[in-house]
């Protein structure tokens, strides 16, 4: 086979625990991602205040606690439809899933659509 074809090197996820834990690593790593930048941004604005450079670490603490517990459920309810239609996963297909969910949390942080409910 020539140099161009790559096809061994695109990985497919088969069983259910292959495709929750690349999409939960994927969720909990974009999750931290986006809450170290709002962390940092926090104690750049806040580092004078008595109390106020603290929230930064409240807000690392959900950056790790909301893909714990709601990104576990969550990436679990999207391996569980691939595998039982018997779907495979490209691991590119984990990425979306994963930082999709991170994305999705942040709109509904940031939108407050929640509250509205």
């Amino acid at each position: 086979m020539g140099m161009l074809d790559n096809s061994e090197d695109s990985t497919v996820l088969e069983t259910f625990s292959e495709m929750w834990y690349r999409i939960f690593m994927w969720a909990l790593f974009s999750s931290l991602f986006v809450h170290i930048i709002a962390a940092a941004i926090a104690f750049g604005m806040l580092w004078k205040h008595k109390l106020g450079r603290f929230t930064a670490l409240v807000i690392l603490a959900f950056g790790i606690l909301a893909p714990i517990t709601g990104g576990v459920i969550t990436s679990a309810a999207i391996a569980g439809v691939y595998s039982a239609s018997r779907f495979q996963m490209m691991a590119d297909y984990a990425l979306v899933w994963g930082t999709g969910q991170t994305f999705l949390a942040a709109v509904m942080s940031y939108t407050r659509i929640l509250a509205t409910l």
